[in-house]
């Protein structure tokens, strides 16, 4: 990158939306904010109100794109989306109740404790169900594209919480498996930087996590 310039990405989680509440697996289906998500989304907005930001990006799923509009509507910048942003798809299981998943699925996950790190980033709980590598390649692929073609330049990105816990998985951040649904919270964010090749954590807001 020319000039080793840094890029710096906040990354935000979206708000709490209706099935957040119900304890339903989104995935690649959506559901609505609630009324306390589109609050985080605006306390999240006024956190970062004095962040001059060059472009948003938001995965195009309806939770993450209305979180995006609320942060980015004093900024009066239009909110690009790209599917490279969704939350990973469980399969079969997008739409399922929290507890009939976790049902369904506790043999698998019996059979997952038992491999070697290396192999559970590769694991699949489900047909057609996105594995953590499958889905942080796809995330930092498009951070990278993002980093070189922003060169020098603060980046919002509004995306979901497996994809942030993920991220900093890879990161280095937690072991894996640590980061369980749940500890990063709705609206909270990462702050980044990117040379287009390596990321650089230099800020967690909103994580819960001993």
């Amino acid at each position: 990158m020319k000039g080793n310039q840094l890029t710096t990405f906040y990354i935000v989680r979206h708000g709490q939306t209706e099935w957040n509440v119900l304890h339903k697996i989104q995935g690649h289906l959506d559901s609505p904010l609630t009324k306390q998500g589109k609050q985080e989304a605006k306390q999240t907005a006024q956190k970062l109100k004095d962040v001059h930001f060059d472009a948003v990006y938001s995965s195009d799923l309806l939770r993450a794109k209305h979180t995006a509009k609320i942060i980015a509507l004093e900024k009066k910048l239009e909110v690009m989306t790209s599917k490279a942003l969704r939350e990973r798809t469980f399969g079969e299981h997008d739409g399922s109740m929290g507890n009939e998943y976790t049902e369904k699925t506790k043999h698998l996950l019996e059979k997952y404790k038992k491999l070697a790190t290396d192999q559970k980033w590769k694991f699949k709980f489900a047909k057609g169900y996105e594995s953590d590598e499958g889905l942080v390649i796809r995330f930092i692929t498009f951070l990278r594209e993002i980093a070189i073609a922003y060169q020098g330049k603060t980046i919002l990105i509004v995306t979901h919480g497996g994809n942030i816990r993920t991220f900093l998985t890879k990161l280095g951040y937690a072991e894996h498996g640590k980061l369980t649904p749940g500890t990063f919270k709705n609206a909270g964010y990462i702050i980044i930087e990117s040379d287009g090749v390596d990321f650089f954590l230099k800020e967690v807001e909103g994580i819960d996590y001993i």
